[in-house]
């Protein structure tokens, strides 16, 4: 009630200002004909009111003057602009109101994505601060890399040594491998290959018998397809040595979706 009160109190100075009863005239005006006229003609906005008196019965004519209903009754054309002018602001605000949901909607499902897309893993070779190694075996090898600093998504499964990529995208993938031939003179094999369903991708390699122990890296960047695995494999003759300084590691990480 108090509302109504203030809209119409509102209405009631709006409709004193003649510049805006002017502007909205049109809008807000009626005409009704006398009910003892037996005429009566209506605008299509609206328009004015008609007075007059009529004569006969049945069917009569009846003629009278116009009259501007705000000029008649400022208050309530007053309160009937103001409620127009709510209405207005009322949609309007609706509409932005819904615009802008469907932005946030958008927003939060781009986020919803970025974070199930997150993967990342980074391992060494054992979990143990004793010295040891490896390899070298008789047969190409799998390496199961047991320490893990990092294994965002468990893409990563240190039971078998494969990373499963969890989404098609292109991924940032880095290989270390380090080895200890205990003496000069002893044959130095640090070794091993990046494959990617198999198929080798880059191989890391320090071979000799100059230096007792050594390391090599290689690091790429590849698109990698959803469900691809991507393992080390130690070659026939290589071995990799570690302690607890994680010489020997194996890293990954999308760096963004292509599908």
């Amino acid at each position: 009630m108090k509302a109504a009160v203030i809209v119409c109190v509102l209405g009631l100075a709006l409709a004193q200002d003649n510049n805006v009863l002017q502007k909205f005239n049109g809008r807000f005006s009626w005409n009704f004909g006398d009910p003892g006229t037996g005429s009566n003609s209506n605008s299509k906005d609206g328009g004015t009111i008609g007075t007059g008196t009529g004569t006969g019965t049945g069917t009569g004519t009846g003629t009278g003057t116009s009259t501007n209903v705000c000029v008649a009754d400022q208050a309530s054309c007053g309160c009937c602009l103001m409620h127009q002018m709510i209405d207005r602001m009322k949609r309007s605000f609706n509409h932005s109101l819904t615009e802008l949901q469907g932005e946030l909607d958008k927003a939060m499902d781009l986020l919803k994505q970025f974070r199930s897309s997150r993967n990342a893993f980074s391992v060494a070779l054992f979990t143990d601060n004793t010295k040891r190694c490896y390899g070298p075996f008789r047969d190409d090898t799998l390496v199961q890399y047991k320490h893990i600093f990092l294994n965002m998504g468990n893409h990563y499964d240190d039971t078998t040594g494969i990373f499963t990529v969890p989404r098609t995208g292109v991924y940032s993938l880095s290989l270390t491998v380090y080895s200890d031939a205990g003496a000069p003179g002893n044959t130095l094999a640090a070794c091993a290959t990046l494959q990617v369903n198999g198929r080798k991708i880059t191989a890391p390699r320090e071979v000799g018998m100059q230096d007792s122990e050594d390391s090599a890296s290689n690091s790429i960047v590849i698109k990698l397809q959803l469900g691809d695995k991507v393992t080390i494999n130690l070659p026939i003759g290589c071995f990799l040595c570690d302690d607890k300084n994680h010489y020997n590691t194996f890293s990954g990480f999308l760096l963004y979706m292509t599908e």
